[in-house]
């Protein structure tokens, strides 16, 4: 017998299924592998799973589930030598779009057995007033202003019913009733306004769109997309100009290399697709902080 593996999987993942993990269990099982499943119950059981098994050292943990899931074992293995891989059950599996991961498990699975894994670098994001200080690290990006308050005021019943599409609902209410407060970011040393920022330590977002195409998981930096309009009309082109590539062309967006960002104002805050808190913050970049298999 090989050595073993530990199989995370969260069962609300939008294509989640007990015959999706079941499948994915018997092909690892089939390579020789020993393989524990652990199902999780609610939000932060994969950061705990995923730490408790590094007391087992298995050769492998697989993330099943959306960014959502993918995020929370990020947390709990992240600075350790234990490798990462993923099978994408989510909503819109923007790290496997990030990545190029099959999303059917054979070829998931395929690739994370047959992959070496990469050192990769995170985003770590603390929220400076909170108390204690909460800090965790992202793998994709970090949203504030608008796109953290989107993500704030999505429906957890019609996320599940309807997976994407509870973004886009949020997202429409949500500029309806917005009233931005203006937003200062300290990046590198240089002092930026805005009213709402994207923070990305990969290129992908909300699937197969790009806010920051420069970003790339291998490389020890982020870069901030800082939009500067506070209007709905802005929002409005702001998200056109993601949907057709064009938006780093605005004279009113700031698209700055980084690797420390200190944020003031008050604004809602997203990690990874999920709500985290509230502004001040600081984000900055950590390198080769993760082994992952892609």
């Amino acid at each position: 017998m090989k050595s073993s593996i530990v199989l995370i999987a969260n069962p609300a993942a939008q294509k989640a299924s007990d015959k999706k993990v079941a499948m994915a269990s018997y092909y690892l099982q089939s390579k020789g592998y020993a393989v524990e499943v652990l199902f999780t119950d609610k939000r932060g059981d994969a950061e705990d799973l995923a730490r408790e098994s590094l007391r087992k050292a298995p050769s492998l943990i697989i993330a099943a589930g959306g960014d959502g899931t993918f995020n929370e074992v990020v947390n709990g293995i992240a600075g350790t030598e234990i490798p990462m891989a993923i099978l994408p059950l989510g909503t819109t599996n923007v790290l496997a779009r990030e990545l190029d991961i099959p999303e059917n498990v054979q070829g998931a699975m395929e690739r994370a057995l047959r992959k070496n894994p990469t050192r990769i670098s995170l985003g770590k994001i603390t929220l400076t007033d909170s108390s204690p200080l909460l800090s965790r690290y992202f793998i994709l990006m970090a949203g504030i202003g608008y796109d953290g308050m989107a993500v704030y005021g999505i429906n957890e019943t019609m996320k599940k019913l309807s997976g994407q599409g509870a973004y886009i609902y949020s997202g429409i209410t949500t500029l309806l009733k917005i009233d931005p407060s203006l937003l200062t970011f300290m990046v590198n040393g240089t002092l930026y306004q805005g009213y709402s920022g994207i923070i990305g330590n990969a290129s992908k977002y909300g699937g197969r769109f790009s806010v920051t195409p420069d970003a790339h998981l291998s490389n020890p930096v982020l870069y901030a997309c800082i939009f500067k309009g506070s209007k709905r009309a802005d929002i409005v082109r702001y998200v056109f100009g993601i949907l057709t590539g064009t938006h780093l062309k605005y004279a009113d967006i700031e698209y700055i290399k980084a690797e420390l960002i200190e944020i003031k104002g008050s604004a809602h805050i997203q990690i990874d697709g999920d709500y985290l808190g509230m502004t001040p913050a600081k984000v900055e970049i950590v390198p080769n902080a993760l082994n992952l298999i892609f």
